[in-house]
Protein backbone atom coordinates (compact mmCIF):
# COMPACT_ATOMS: atom_id res chain seq x y z
CA UNK A 1 0.00 0.00 0.00
CA UNK A 2 2.58 2.59 0.97
CA UNK A 3 5.82 3.12 -0.70
CA UNK A 4 8.36 5.58 -1.67
CA UNK A 5 6.32 7.34 -3.94
CA UNK A 6 3.74 8.56 -1.60
CA UNK A 7 5.71 9.39 1.43
CA UNK A 8 4.51 12.63 3.26
CA UNK A 9 7.75 12.70 4.78
CA UNK A 10 10.45 15.06 3.06
CA UNK A 11 14.17 15.05 4.93
CA UNK A 12 16.48 18.13 3.76
CA UNK A 13 14.99 18.78 0.67
CA UNK A 14 14.01 22.37 1.65
CA UNK A 15 10.42 21.72 1.12
CA UNK A 16 7.24 22.29 3.12
CA UNK A 17 6.69 19.07 4.59
CA UNK A 18 3.41 17.64 4.20
CA UNK A 19 4.25 16.63 7.85
CA UNK A 20 4.50 20.26 9.77
CA UNK A 21 5.84 20.12 13.34
CA UNK A 22 6.32 23.22 15.51
CA UNK A 23 7.23 26.55 14.69
CA UNK A 24 4.01 28.05 15.47
CA UNK A 25 5.63 31.32 17.36
CA UNK A 26 7.29 32.16 13.70
CA UNK A 27 4.12 31.61 11.83
CA UNK A 28 2.14 33.32 14.46
CA UNK A 29 4.68 36.48 14.23
CA UNK A 30 3.79 36.46 9.91
CA UNK A 31 0.41 36.14 10.40
CA UNK A 32 -0.56 38.15 12.87
CA UNK A 33 2.04 40.65 13.37
CA UNK A 34 4.30 41.08 10.42
CA UNK A 35 2.27 41.07 7.73
CA UNK A 36 -1.01 42.86 9.30
CA UNK A 37 1.33 45.54 10.53
CA UNK A 38 2.99 46.21 7.11
CA UNK A 39 -0.06 46.31 5.10
CA UNK A 40 -1.44 48.81 7.65
CA UNK A 41 2.18 50.83 6.65
CA UNK A 42 3.55 50.44 10.02
CA UNK A 43 6.96 50.09 10.25
CA UNK A 44 8.11 46.48 11.09
CA UNK A 45 12.30 45.25 10.80
CA UNK A 46 12.67 42.57 8.50
CA UNK A 47 13.36 39.02 9.31
CA UNK A 48 16.97 36.82 9.91
CA UNK A 49 16.06 33.42 10.58
CA UNK A 50 19.41 31.77 11.47
CA UNK A 51 20.05 28.17 12.92
CA UNK A 52 22.18 25.20 12.67
CA UNK A 53 22.06 22.67 9.31
CA UNK A 54 18.58 20.79 9.30
CA UNK A 55 16.87 23.02 12.04
CA UNK A 56 14.20 23.93 9.46
CA UNK A 57 14.52 27.54 7.92
CA UNK A 58 14.29 27.47 4.89
CA UNK A 59 11.28 25.36 5.04
CA UNK A 60 9.74 27.50 7.57
CA UNK A 61 10.36 30.54 5.02
CA UNK A 62 8.97 28.72 2.16
CA UNK A 63 5.98 27.74 3.92
CA UNK A 64 5.49 31.39 5.24
CA UNK A 65 6.08 32.33 1.66
CA UNK A 66 3.65 30.04 0.01
CA UNK A 67 0.84 31.25 2.65
CA UNK A 68 1.54 34.73 1.33
CA UNK A 69 1.60 33.77 -2.77
CA UNK A 70 -2.44 32.13 -1.65
CA UNK A 71 -3.15 34.92 -0.51
CA UNK A 72 -2.43 37.13 -3.23
CA UNK A 73 1.17 38.67 -2.22
CA UNK A 74 3.41 39.08 -4.69
CA UNK A 75 7.04 36.82 -3.52
CA UNK A 76 10.10 36.57 -4.72
CA UNK A 77 11.27 32.36 -4.74
CA UNK A 78 13.89 31.39 -2.72
CA UNK A 79 16.61 33.42 -3.60
CA UNK A 80 19.87 31.13 -2.33
CA UNK A 81 22.99 32.42 -2.86
CA UNK A 82 25.77 29.98 -3.68
CA UNK A 83 29.31 30.71 -2.39
CA UNK A 84 31.41 33.26 -4.15
CA UNK A 85 28.51 34.55 -6.17
CA UNK A 86 27.46 38.16 -6.30
CA UNK A 87 24.27 38.18 -4.37
CA UNK A 88 23.31 41.68 -6.53
CA UNK A 89 22.86 40.02 -9.41
CA UNK A 90 20.58 36.95 -7.74
CA UNK A 91 18.05 39.51 -6.16
CA UNK A 92 18.08 41.91 -9.19
CA UNK A 93 16.66 39.33 -11.45
CA UNK A 94 14.16 38.45 -9.09
CA UNK A 95 13.12 41.77 -8.15
CA UNK A 96 12.57 42.41 -12.33
CA UNK A 97 10.42 39.49 -12.17
CA UNK A 98 8.49 41.54 -9.40
CA UNK A 99 7.98 44.36 -11.09
CA UNK A 100 6.39 42.43 -14.04
CA UNK A 101 4.15 41.10 -11.65
CA UNK A 102 3.39 44.18 -10.37
CA UNK A 103 2.61 45.74 -14.12
CA UNK A 104 5.57 48.85 -13.70
CA UNK A 105 7.21 46.38 -17.17
CA UNK A 106 4.18 48.12 -18.70
CA UNK A 107 4.65 51.48 -16.96
CA UNK A 108 5.06 54.46 -19.47
CA UNK A 109 6.98 56.90 -17.50
CA UNK A 110 10.20 57.35 -18.59
CA UNK A 111 11.29 57.28 -15.11
CA UNK A 112 10.34 53.80 -14.43
CA UNK A 113 11.66 52.61 -17.97
CA UNK A 114 15.23 54.30 -16.88
CA UNK A 115 15.15 52.21 -13.53
CA UNK A 116 13.90 49.28 -15.22
CA UNK A 117 17.04 49.66 -16.83
CA UNK A 118 19.50 50.37 -14.16
CA UNK A 119 18.36 46.84 -12.56
CA UNK A 120 18.78 44.90 -15.80
CA UNK A 121 22.42 46.25 -15.91
CA UNK A 122 22.85 45.02 -12.04
CA UNK A 123 21.44 41.69 -12.94
CA UNK A 124 23.86 41.43 -15.98
CA UNK A 125 26.73 42.94 -13.66
CA UNK A 126 26.07 42.79 -10.14
CA UNK A 127 28.32 44.60 -7.61
CA UNK A 128 31.37 44.94 -9.93
CA UNK A 129 29.71 48.04 -10.78
CA UNK A 130 30.42 49.84 -7.74
CA UNK A 131 34.05 48.73 -7.91
CA UNK A 132 35.02 50.50 -11.11
CA UNK A 133 35.72 53.98 -11.14
CA UNK A 134 32.58 55.18 -13.20
CA UNK A 135 29.33 57.80 -12.62
CA UNK A 136 26.11 57.50 -11.83
CA UNK A 137 24.46 55.44 -8.49
CA UNK A 138 25.52 52.46 -7.23
CA UNK A 139 24.09 49.37 -7.76
CA UNK A 140 22.52 49.25 -4.34
CA UNK A 141 20.38 52.67 -5.07
CA UNK A 142 19.07 50.90 -8.14
CA UNK A 143 17.98 48.43 -6.28
CA UNK A 144 16.38 50.08 -3.39
CA UNK A 145 14.17 52.45 -6.23
CA UNK A 146 13.12 49.41 -7.92
CA UNK A 147 11.91 47.96 -4.56
CA UNK A 148 10.08 51.00 -3.32
CA UNK A 149 8.17 51.10 -6.78
CA UNK A 150 7.44 47.49 -6.43
CA UNK A 151 5.56 48.84 -2.54
CA UNK A 152 4.06 51.85 -4.24
CA UNK A 153 2.35 49.77 -6.62
CA UNK A 154 1.38 47.15 -3.90
CA UNK A 155 -0.24 49.98 -2.02
CA UNK A 156 -2.64 50.73 -5.20
CA UNK A 157 -3.09 47.27 -5.13
CA UNK A 158 -4.44 47.41 -1.24
CA UNK A 159 -3.92 44.19 0.84
CA UNK A 160 -0.90 42.95 -1.45
CA UNK A 161 2.18 42.31 0.44
CA UNK A 162 6.18 42.01 -1.24
CA UNK A 163 7.97 39.44 0.61
CA UNK A 164 11.45 38.98 -0.30
CA UNK A 165 13.50 35.73 0.66
CA UNK A 166 17.08 35.23 0.14
CA UNK A 167 18.86 32.33 1.55
CA UNK A 168 21.99 30.99 2.48
CA UNK A 169 22.75 34.38 3.95
CA UNK A 170 26.29 33.24 4.99
CA UNK A 171 27.75 32.87 1.85
CA UNK A 172 27.39 36.39 0.78
CA UNK A 173 31.41 36.41 2.41
CA UNK A 174 32.23 40.00 0.31
CA UNK A 175 31.89 42.49 2.50
CA UNK A 176 31.01 45.07 -0.25
CA UNK A 177 28.36 43.08 -1.81
CA UNK A 178 26.56 42.28 1.52
CA UNK A 179 27.01 45.84 2.86
CA UNK A 180 25.23 47.08 -0.71
CA UNK A 181 22.31 44.19 -0.59
CA UNK A 182 21.86 44.85 3.17
CA UNK A 183 21.68 48.74 2.92
CA UNK A 184 19.01 48.28 -0.53
CA UNK A 185 16.64 46.15 1.80
CA UNK A 186 17.41 47.95 4.46
CA UNK A 187 16.13 51.09 3.27
CA UNK A 188 13.47 50.05 1.64
CA UNK A 189 12.03 48.39 5.08
CA UNK A 190 12.65 52.36 6.54
CA UNK A 191 10.97 53.88 3.44
CA UNK A 192 8.02 56.70 4.01
CA UNK A 193 5.47 56.90 1.06
CA UNK A 194 3.49 60.26 1.52
CA UNK A 195 -0.49 58.86 0.86
CA UNK A 196 -3.65 60.88 1.53
CA UNK A 197 -6.06 59.73 3.80
CA UNK A 198 -10.23 60.41 4.03
CA UNK A 199 -10.43 63.77 5.11
CA UNK A 200 -7.54 65.56 2.49
CA UNK A 201 -4.89 64.65 5.11
CA UNK A 202 -1.67 63.67 4.07
CA UNK A 203 0.39 60.99 6.16
CA UNK A 204 3.32 59.24 6.06
CA UNK A 205 3.42 55.36 5.87
CA UNK A 206 6.17 51.92 5.58
CA UNK A 207 5.60 49.71 2.46
CA UNK A 208 4.01 46.58 2.51
CA UNK A 209 7.03 44.74 2.29
CA UNK A 210 8.44 41.80 4.23
CA UNK A 211 12.26 40.50 4.11
CA UNK A 212 13.51 37.45 5.25
CA UNK A 213 17.12 36.45 5.54
CA UNK A 214 18.06 32.95 5.93
CA UNK A 215 21.56 31.19 6.44
CA UNK A 216 23.70 29.67 9.70
CA UNK A 217 24.31 31.40 12.61
CA UNK A 218 27.46 32.90 11.59
CA UNK A 219 25.92 35.61 9.73
CA UNK A 220 25.18 37.58 12.75
CA UNK A 221 28.60 38.07 13.14
CA UNK A 222 28.76 39.12 9.70
CA UNK A 223 26.19 40.99 9.43
CA UNK A 224 27.56 42.76 12.86
CA UNK A 225 30.85 43.14 12.23
CA UNK A 226 30.76 46.60 10.21
CA UNK A 227 27.00 47.93 10.31
CA UNK A 228 26.42 46.49 14.01
CA UNK A 229 23.53 49.02 15.49
CA UNK A 230 22.48 49.65 11.89
CA UNK A 231 21.54 46.16 10.85
CA UNK A 232 20.31 45.91 14.36
CA UNK A 233 17.48 48.31 13.61
CA UNK A 234 16.73 47.33 10.32
CA UNK A 235 16.39 43.01 10.71
CA UNK A 236 15.38 40.87 13.92
CA UNK A 237 17.26 37.81 14.07
CA UNK A 238 15.93 34.51 15.34
CA UNK A 239 17.92 31.20 16.10
CA UNK A 240 15.87 28.51 15.56
CA UNK A 241 15.40 26.20 18.45
CA UNK A 242 14.79 22.71 18.59
CA UNK A 243 11.27 21.47 18.68
CA UNK A 244 9.77 20.30 22.17
CA UNK A 245 8.30 16.81 21.96
CA UNK A 246 5.11 17.54 22.57
CA UNK A 247 4.98 19.56 19.17
CA UNK A 248 6.41 16.43 17.17
CA UNK A 249 3.74 13.95 18.91
CA UNK A 250 0.98 15.96 17.41
CA UNK A 251 2.86 16.61 14.31
CA UNK A 252 2.16 12.85 14.02
CA UNK A 253 -1.11 12.56 15.68
CA UNK A 254 -3.30 12.37 12.18
CA UNK A 255 -1.32 8.97 11.72
CA UNK A 256 -2.75 7.27 14.91
CA UNK A 257 -6.20 8.68 15.20
CA UNK A 258 -7.46 8.79 12.00
CA UNK A 259 -5.22 7.95 9.64
CA UNK A 260 -2.71 9.48 6.22
CA UNK A 261 -4.92 9.83 3.16
CA UNK A 262 -3.60 8.31 0.17
CA UNK A 263 -5.07 8.50 -3.32
CA UNK A 264 -6.27 4.83 -4.05
CA UNK A 265 -5.76 3.10 -7.69
CA UNK A 266 -9.33 2.85 -7.68
CA UNK A 267 -9.60 6.41 -7.58
CA UNK A 268 -10.95 6.36 -3.93
CA UNK A 269 -8.54 7.29 -0.44
CA UNK A 270 -7.05 4.77 1.78
CA UNK A 271 -5.09 5.32 4.83
CA UNK A 272 -1.78 4.77 6.85
CA UNK A 273 -2.35 4.62 10.91
CA UNK A 274 0.58 4.80 12.91
CA UNK A 275 0.78 3.21 16.70
CA UNK A 276 1.47 5.42 19.61
CA UNK A 277 4.80 3.46 20.59
CA UNK A 278 6.18 3.98 16.60
CA UNK A 279 4.99 7.58 17.33
CA UNK A 280 7.15 7.98 20.45
CA UNK A 281 9.72 6.24 19.05
CA UNK A 282 10.00 8.84 15.71
CA UNK A 283 10.28 11.42 18.02
CA UNK A 284 12.60 10.02 20.72
CA UNK A 285 15.17 9.22 17.69
CA UNK A 286 14.58 13.26 16.10
CA UNK A 287 16.00 14.62 19.49
CA UNK A 288 13.98 17.95 18.51
CA UNK A 289 15.98 18.33 15.02
CA UNK A 290 13.46 18.87 11.35
CA UNK A 291 15.99 17.05 9.55
CA UNK A 292 15.98 13.93 11.90
CA UNK A 293 11.87 14.16 12.41
CA UNK A 294 11.66 13.78 8.70
CA UNK A 295 14.61 11.19 8.35
CA UNK A 296 12.86 9.21 10.82
CA UNK A 297 9.44 9.43 9.51
CA UNK A 298 10.84 8.51 5.73
CA UNK A 299 12.76 5.39 6.84
CA UNK A 300 9.45 3.85 8.79
CA UNK A 301 7.46 4.38 5.76
CA UNK A 302 9.73 2.99 3.56
CA UNK A 303 10.27 -0.01 6.11
CA UNK A 304 7.11 -1.71 4.94
CA UNK A 305 4.24 -1.96 3.18
CA UNK A 306 1.13 -2.43 4.52
CA UNK A 307 -1.30 0.37 5.81
CA UNK A 308 0.17 0.26 9.71
CA UNK A 309 3.86 1.79 10.93
CA UNK A 310 4.64 -0.06 13.83
CA UNK A 311 7.76 0.27 16.37
CA UNK A 312 9.63 -2.46 14.61
CA UNK A 313 9.07 -0.68 11.35
CA UNK A 314 10.46 2.50 12.86
CA UNK A 315 13.61 0.57 14.47
CA UNK A 316 14.05 -1.33 11.10
CA UNK A 317 14.12 1.89 9.32
CA UNK A 318 16.58 3.70 11.64
CA UNK A 319 19.48 0.96 10.62
CA UNK A 320 19.97 2.09 7.66
CA UNK A 321 19.31 6.18 8.55
CA UNK A 322 21.87 5.65 11.74
CA UNK A 323 24.60 6.56 9.17
CA UNK A 324 23.21 9.27 7.95
CA UNK A 325 21.98 11.06 11.24
CA UNK A 326 25.85 10.61 12.61
CA UNK A 327 26.95 12.70 9.88
CA UNK A 328 24.75 15.21 10.06
CA UNK A 329 25.69 15.92 13.55
CA UNK A 330 29.15 15.83 12.89
CA UNK A 331 29.15 18.27 10.16
CA UNK A 332 27.30 20.59 12.62
CA UNK A 333 30.81 19.64 15.27
CA UNK A 334 33.12 19.93 12.37
CA UNK A 335 32.08 23.40 11.53
CA UNK A 336 32.62 24.96 14.74
CA UNK A 337 35.80 26.38 15.70
CA UNK A 338 38.21 24.74 17.77
CA UNK A 339 37.44 26.55 20.63
CA UNK A 340 33.94 26.44 20.86
CA UNK A 341 33.95 22.65 19.89
CA UNK A 342 36.11 21.81 23.08
CA UNK A 343 33.84 23.75 25.24
CA UNK A 344 30.66 21.25 24.47
CA UNK A 345 33.00 18.20 24.36
CA UNK A 346 34.59 19.33 27.86
CA UNK A 347 30.90 19.80 28.91
CA UNK A 348 29.60 16.04 27.58
CA UNK A 349 31.82 14.40 29.69
CA UNK A 350 30.44 16.22 32.92
CA UNK A 351 27.33 15.27 34.38
CA UNK A 352 24.63 17.42 34.36
CA UNK A 353 24.64 18.60 38.04
CA UNK A 354 29.01 19.32 37.55
CA UNK A 355 28.03 21.19 34.11
CA UNK A 356 28.86 24.87 35.86
CA UNK A 357 31.09 27.63 33.84
CA UNK A 358 33.29 27.20 36.57
CA UNK A 359 33.70 23.20 36.46
CA UNK A 360 33.49 23.51 32.49
CA UNK A 361 36.41 26.21 32.42
CA UNK A 362 38.60 24.30 35.01
CA UNK A 363 37.80 21.04 33.32
CA UNK A 364 38.89 22.90 29.56
CA UNK A 365 42.36 24.00 31.44
CA UNK A 366 41.62 27.40 31.88
CA UNK A 367 42.90 29.52 35.43
CA UNK A 368 40.08 31.99 35.12
CA UNK A 369 36.72 31.11 34.96
CA UNK A 370 35.69 34.13 32.67
CA UNK A 371 37.99 33.32 30.12
CA UNK A 372 35.23 30.68 29.25
CA UNK A 373 32.49 33.30 29.03
CA UNK A 374 33.18 34.25 25.76
CA UNK A 375 33.08 31.02 24.28
CA UNK A 376 29.97 29.92 26.45
CA UNK A 377 27.94 33.34 25.21
CA UNK A 378 28.44 32.60 21.81
CA UNK A 379 27.22 28.56 21.84
CA UNK A 380 23.71 30.31 23.73
CA UNK A 381 22.96 33.35 21.91
CA UNK A 382 24.27 32.71 18.26
CA UNK A 383 24.26 29.34 18.10
CA UNK A 384 21.73 27.60 20.59
CA UNK A 385 23.48 24.76 21.16
CA UNK A 386 23.42 25.48 24.20
CA UNK A 387 21.98 27.41 27.56
CA UNK A 388 23.32 29.25 30.15
CA UNK A 389 22.35 29.25 33.97
CA UNK A 390 23.69 28.26 37.30
CA UNK A 391 23.82 24.88 35.62
CA UNK A 392 24.22 25.00 32.04
CA UNK A 393 22.79 22.59 29.51
CA UNK A 394 22.78 21.42 26.01
CA UNK A 395 19.74 23.10 23.76
CA UNK A 396 21.04 21.19 20.59
CA UNK A 397 19.44 17.21 21.88
CA UNK A 398 21.29 15.81 18.80
CA UNK A 399 24.33 16.93 19.27
CA UNK A 400 23.97 15.85 23.33
CA UNK A 401 22.75 12.30 22.35
CA UNK A 402 25.89 11.78 20.31
CA UNK A 403 28.19 13.14 22.90
CA UNK A 404 27.22 11.18 26.24
CA UNK A 405 25.51 8.38 24.30
CA UNK A 406 25.42 5.59 21.70
CA UNK A 407 22.40 7.30 19.81
CA UNK A 408 22.07 7.10 17.05
CA UNK A 409 23.10 3.37 16.95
Amino acid sequence: MRSPLDSPFSPGSDTVPQVWAGRTSQLGDWRDVLRPRRVAGIHERGRTVLGEAGSGKSSLVRRIAREARETGDWVTPQLRIPSGTDPLKRVASALLDLSSQAGLAAARERRIADLLSRVETVAASGVSLSVRAQDGPEPYTALTDLLVEIGRAAIRHRDVMVVVHVDEVQNITDEHARSQLLTALGDALTYEETVSVPGGWQVERGLPMAVYLTGLAEFADMAGARTGATFARRFRTTTLDAIDDDALMAALQPFVTEGWPLASGRGGTERVYMEPAAQRAVVELACGEPFLFQLAGERAWYAGTDNLITAGHVRAGWRDAAPEAEAHVRRILDRLPERERHFIETMAGLTPQERSLTTIARAMGYRRTTDAGPTAQRLDLTRGIIRRGRHYRFHHRAIEAYLTSQWPW
